[in-house]
């Protein structure tokens, strides 16, 4: 089995624009909004770009307050952008959401990387930070459909806990469909990188299902937080 990652020069990733440019061509074409969709791909572009830069100086230092200032930017990130649902209550919100993400996601970051993989320094840059993004975004998108359920509900004059149930059970549905179509309809992210690097499938697989665990329990915890922090905070 080839072990190495196959390089894309710059010639090759220009062909990936080649898509790209005839939707924006038909887009053009039937007179719909084209700009936002220019202004995406430059802001994905330079984002990524950045990132890379970013991340290669990262693992390069090897130190972790650098690796705890990252997550605490993804974390701040991730609550203020979690919160886009609400804007009237975004500011009261968002220490809500911050903690919330911290608690939940961390403490299953923490698991996963310290018990499960057992990493080696406890910060290993390029296994902590993967991980950490994956679960904070997570988080970050179940919280988002959370707040915005719960303001609905109770705007509806529901019940607080008819409103969390219902908050609950809408923030959850994209996590368990991700569960239930992984394996049938996709092979997620680090599984397809994994396959792509020559690492066994079977191995793949079992790191993919330490990813779906750590998911459901990093996103279902925050939801928890949220929902439990917003009702003593009404209180």
């Amino acid at each position: 089995m080839n072990t190495t990652v196959q390089v894309i020069s710059n010639f090759q990733l220009t062909l990936a624009f080649i898509p790209v440019v005839l939707v924006l061509l038909m887009m053009l074409h039937w007179s719909l909004k084209a700009g936002f969709a220019v202004y995406a791909l430059i802001r994905m572009l330079i984002q990524l770009l950045l990132v890379g830069y970013v991340l290669t100086t990262v693992f390069a230092a090897e130190q972790s307050w650098v690796v705890m200032l990252v997550m605490f930017i993804m974390v701040s990130a991730a609550s203020w952008i979690a919160l886009g649902t609400v804007q009237a209550q975004r500011r009261q919100l968002y220490p809500l959401a911050f903690l919330s993400i911290l608690l939940g996601g961390g403490l299953t970051l923490m698991l996963v990387t310290q018990s499960v993989i057992g990493l080696t320094p406890w910060f290993e840059p390029r296994y902590m930070i993967p991980l950490a993004g994956m679960i904070f975004a997570n988080a970050m998108n179940s919280i988002s459909l959370a707040a915005e359920r719960l303001s609905a509900e109770l705007a509806r004059n529901i019940d607080y806990l008819s409103a969390r149930n219902e908050a609950f059970q809408a923030a959850f549905i994209p996590t368990i469909n991700s569960m239930l179509a992984v394996g049938l309809v996709s092979l997620p992210g680090m599984m397809t990188g994994q396959i792509l690097s020559g690492v066994s499938p079977i191995t793949a697989a079992h790191y993919q299902i330490v990813v779906m665990c750590m998911i459901f329990g990093g996103s279902g915890l925050s939801i928890v937080f949220f929902l439990w922090l917003f009702k003593t905070r009404v209180n």
